[in-house]
């Protein structure tokens, strides 16, 4: 059963789809020095506006934005949703516990996403809101693909929102080393940690003769979808990569690809220390030959909307052939690797998304041109 996408919506400090994807091309970064609270020092960050974004001013415009995309008019009763976010509404429960707004507990449960779509939407289906650290958007993303292999449904919204940056995610990344102080430079020989983004992607999930059938434009098709857990530390991936391993090469068999056979690889790349080198062995191992760039460079790290996004610009490379810049990579601390450095038209058939989260969770997904 093949799994297409007929909808779209995303959200960074570039932008939306179709202007983060023209910026992005150019080379153009939304990372900016900023100071959105007196208690914390000027520091880059990759904000939507002058201010922090709240969640609730996110998902519902990316929602109704996704099903305009795909055509699709309200209510989808039969419409599973799956939305993550690895922050949730962090930022309201930090204003409620600081006594500054009133409290409405129902906006501060972590799956505050999820709902406000299942809500937007009209669903009486099944609602879902995985929480996977920085892998949370391909989590989601894997849920509904398998859902609807299994025929257990018709059509899935999926994806992944988070508003991060607050008080609390400042200091938190700040006390234990990860935060970027000048920019942020994925795989680059003077990186210095990540910078924090705001944003979001929604998809719409269909099966293929459903999708042709309604007549819509198709983006791609999910061709294989793997994740799996390292069990090693609290933060820190694993040296080896072996169940980051695990999860590439489980994603390759479901998509019935080789290795050899993925164009373009779409890397987490946080421009820490240990992700990056983790990775790029990955990268060098399983895929010698593909391109490779990573967005965080433009929009920053979105945390668990990170893959979402990661997927949305995957789309739009297979959809126009053409490869995304790593903004931000001046200096490659692997140069084996073909890194993608300016906008680049290539064949692309297939291409694959990388995330690995805190706590050692890892997932790809692989897509397909139609």
């Amino acid at each position: 059963m093949s799994v297409v996408v007929t909808g779209i919506s995303c959200q960074t400090a570039l932008g939306d789809l179709d202007e983060t994807w023209r910026r992005l091309l150019l080379g153009q970064s939304g990372i900016k020095n900023h100071q959105p609270f007196p208690s914390f020092p000027v520091s880059p960050l990759a904000m939507i506006h002058h201010q922090p974004m709240a969640l609730s001013d996110l998902v519902i415009p990316l929602v109704k934005a996704a099903c305009m995309d795909a055509q699709l008019t309200l209510p989808l009763r039969d419409c599973v949703v799956i939305v993550g976010s690895s922050r949730g509404n962090q930022a309201r429960l930090e204003q409620v516990l600081s006594k500054s707004v009133a409290i409405n507990w129902l906006d501060l449960l972590p799956n505050y996403a999820a709902i406000a779509a299942a809500r937007y939407i009209g669903t009486t289906s099944e609602v879902h809101s995985p929480m996977a650290a920085c892998a949370t958007g391909l989590m989601a993303i894997n849920q509904g693909f398998q859902l609807l292999q299994a025929n257990l449904c018709d059509r899935v919204m999926v994806g992944a929102v988070d508003a991060p940056i607050t008080p609390l995610a400042l200091a938190g990344f700040r006390r234990i080393g990860a935060l970027a102080k000048t920019g942020c430079y994925p795989f680059d020989q003077r990186r210095e940690g990540f910078v924090l983004g705001e944003g979001g992607a929604v998809l719409v999930l269909e099966r293929s003769d459903q999708a042709s059938a309604r007549g819509v434009k198709i983006y791609g098709e999910i061709l294989g979808a793997s994740s799996t857990g390292d069990a090693f530390h609290l933060s820190a991936p694993e040296p080896t990569g072996k169940m980051a391993g695990v999860a590439i090469q489980d994603c390759l068999v479901q998509s019935q690809r080789d290795a050899s056979d993925v164009n373009y690889v779409h890397a987490h790349g946080t421009a820490t220390q240990l992700n990056d080198a983790r990775e790029a062995q990955l990268i060098r191992t399983f895929f010698p030959m593909a391109a490779v760039s990573s967005s965080k460079g433009a929009i920053g790290h979105t945390l668990g909307a990170s893959g979402a996004i990661g997927i949305a610009l995957c789309l739009k490379a297979l959809q126009t052939q053409t490869l995304p810049p790593s903004v931000g990579l001046r200096d490659p601390d692997y140069p084996q690797i073909d890194w993608v450095r300016s906008a680049r038209h290539q064949k692309i058939e297939t291409a694959l998304c990388l995330s690995f989260g805190f706590g050692g969770q890892n997932a790809a997904i692989a897509l397909g041109r139609v």
